[in-house]
């Protein structure tokens, strides 16, 4: 068919404030009026096209990466802050190496190994918590994500220094969400300038770890992230180069700071407007199969991003449609995850259904697919399920307001509206330890053997 396919017709500003306002229910009036193929337009982004059935978003995940082009869709509102060899930002054999390279630090028993630093700044965040407090559970969870984040990714142990740059770090969030939305603002000398220094800032630190790291006498026996890839080698035998590293390290913090935190923030939201969800899983917090569920439900019913990205490198028919070179691709995370056609019930919460078998691959892609799946999708899984059971293990609240927060934009994220306010009812008795307990040492454990066990 040729052309685009059919979408609203209102200006670009018009739409892009109305995706901001109510992102999943705009979409989701959009798909219910123009079918699962549609298109919109947004300022700087121009026209683009959802993909919100799975067979059209196979298409995306499935064809040539070399049609498809993730990187370039992602560094125009993303390349300022996490730079050129961003995993995120790269493409064709670029990326494919430099992924190669960022995989074992995120295989699945180097995770294993972090369930330590989770569990223990989840209980150092609940600790300073009041019976008969009224907080944001948002910006609790964004606490515990950045710690785990600098702990376990950075290494970075020291309480001086996490909180110099959880300092330098705030900053760097509002500078993002502009840039995000409207990249032109770069070329304004005054944002322009201030979004630099703020950037600036962040590096500074992050090339002193990397210095410092690669002077330390015991960098190849440490277990953090930024260890791992100092001793990783390309194809030709060389090591990571300073940018490389940055760049990584960046890309690392925003997605997985963000991201997790958000999804953690939903998943109490959600929980305490289910009493049957919340009063199975505190009855049983030990009960891994469910736990795993309500995570994956979160993910579901409140998706943290509504969409991912790809880029036409030439004309091609997608989805019946025949578009042109340039198009900007949105395989619809929002829309494949809460579709009535596949999921019954799409609004309910309901983890039972994570119990009944496995999804059909795309119709729940909550970390992307294909080639650009999220590499990080078993570390945020598995922080999400740690850090949830500390906080139920040592605090019961109770929603601030019984009516559910409605979604809205924040950066790439869609964050609970009212930052998942709650209030502390009681502090519960200290749990009894478990495999993923706080250590009484801060530090990451040593790096693994090649064939590691799981964490004690």
């Amino acid at each position: 068919m040729a052309g685009f396919p059919p979408g609203p017709r209102s200006i670009a500003l018009v739409q892009g404030a109305a995706l901001s306002r109510d992102p999943l229910g705009w979409i989701e009036r959009q798909r219910s009026r123009y079918g699962n193929v549609f298109s919109a337009r947004f300022p700087y982004f121009g026209r683009v096209v959802y993909l919100a059935h799975p067979d059209a978003v196979k298409e995306a995940f499935s064809g040539s990466p070399a049609l498809m082009h993730a990187g370039e869709a992602n560094a125009g509102p993303l390349g300022a802050v996490l730079g050129t060899y961003s995993l995120l930002t790269l493409d064709d054999e670029p990326h494919m190496e430099q992924r190669k390279l960022l995989l074992p630090p995120f295989h699945g028993d180097n995770v294993r190994l972090y369930g330590e630093v989770m569990a223990e700044a989840a209980a150092r965040e609940v600790e300073t918590w009041s019976v008969g407090e009224e907080l944001r559970l948002r910006e609790a969870t964004q606490r515990i994500a950045l710690e785990v984040i600098l702990r376990a990714v950075f290494g970075v142990h020291e309480e001086a220094r996490r909180r110099e740059f959880e300092r330098r770090i705030l900053p760097l969030s509002g500078v993002s969400n502009m840039l995000i939305w409207m990249p032109f603002l770069r070329r304004v000398p005054f944002f322009g300038r201030r979004s630099e220094r703020v950037v600036e800032a962040v590096d500074e630190l992050i090339y002193e770890e990397i210095a410092e790291r690669r002077a330390a006498p015991d960098a190849e026996e440490r277990g953090d992230v930024l260890s791992l890839l100092l001793s990783a080698r390309h194809a030709d035998g060389s090591p990571m180069s300073d940018q490389e590293l940055r760049d990584e390290l960046m890309t690392l913090l925003g997605a997985g700071h963000e991201t997790t935190a958000t999804g953690l923030a939903w998943a109490l939201e959600r929980l305490l407007r289910t009493p049957a969800a919340l009063e199975r899983l505190t009855s049983n917090l030990d009960d891994d199969e469910y736990l795993e569920a309500v995570v994956k439900e979160t993910l579901r019913v409140r998706p943290v991003v509504t969409d991912c990205a790809r880029k036409l490198t030439a004309d091609a028919t997608i989805a019946g449609f025949d578009l042109p070179a340039g198009t900007l691709l949105l395989p619809a995370i929002a829309l494949l995850n809460r579709h009535p056609d596949l999921w019954p019930e799409p609004e309910a919460f309901r983890p039972e259904r994570f119990l009944e078998g496995q999804p059909d691959p795309y119709s729940w892609i909550p970390f992307g697919g294909g080639v650009r799946r999220c590499i990080g999708a078993a570390f945020a899984q598995q922080e999400m399920k740690i850090v949830l059971r500390e906080i139920l293990a040592r605090v019961r609240l109770r929603a601030a307001d019984p009516a559910p927060e409605p979604p809205r934009v924040r950066h790439v994220t869609i964050v609970p509206a009212r930052g998942a306010r709650v209030v502390v009812e009681e502090k519960l008795q200290a749990p009894r330890p478990s495999r993923t307990a706080p250590s009484a040492s801060p530090s990451i454990p040593e790096r693994p053997s090649p064939t590691p066990s799981p964490a004690r």
